[in-house]
């Protein structure tokens, strides 16, 4: 068993997505949630899928940093777009999610920036949680 690092407590409280709130147990995130007016809620607060996308992108470009230092090559301007879908199967009544993880680099050639979003899915902890349980979709753009 590997040492634990950091455990992060976050807390949602009255109807969860449907105008609860989240909080961080050191008070850094306090948060609205709400429906996204796209799936006919008022909006006007995050959701859950927002918040695993913010996670996954910001834990990504550390893992891409990672494995561009392994590789002695140095990307300008990095970004990770994450797009995290909610899926409703209307016939079993099930929600699911998908995923697409989008590199945005300068500084490197296409085939480097290829190279770098496929390491970064190998050890990024939210790619490896995800690995076999929904779809993702990778790529890179190198401007």
């Amino acid at each position: 068993m590997a040492d634990i690092t950091y455990t992060a407590v976050a807390t949602s409280t009255a109807e969860g997505r449907n105008g609860g709130r989240a909080t961080s147990d050191d008070g850094a995130l306090d948060i609205t949630l709400a429906v996204p007016k796209a799936l006919g809620g008022a909006g006007g607060g995050s959701n859950p899928e927002q918040l695993f996308a913010a996670g996954w992108a910001s834990c990504f470009v550390g893992a891409v940093r990672r494995v561009a230092a392994a590789k002695k090559v140095t990307p300008k301007d990095l970004a990770v777009v994450a797009e995290v879908t909610l899926h409703h199967d209307t016939e079993r009544d099930e929600f699911r999610l998908s995923a697409a993880l989008h590199l945005e680099a300068s500084g490197i050639d296409q085939q480097t920036a290829d190279e770098l979003v496929a390491g970064a899915h190998l050890i990024c902890p939210y790619s490896k949680t995800t690995r076999g349980n929904i779809e993702v979709e990778l790529d890179a753009t190198v401007a």
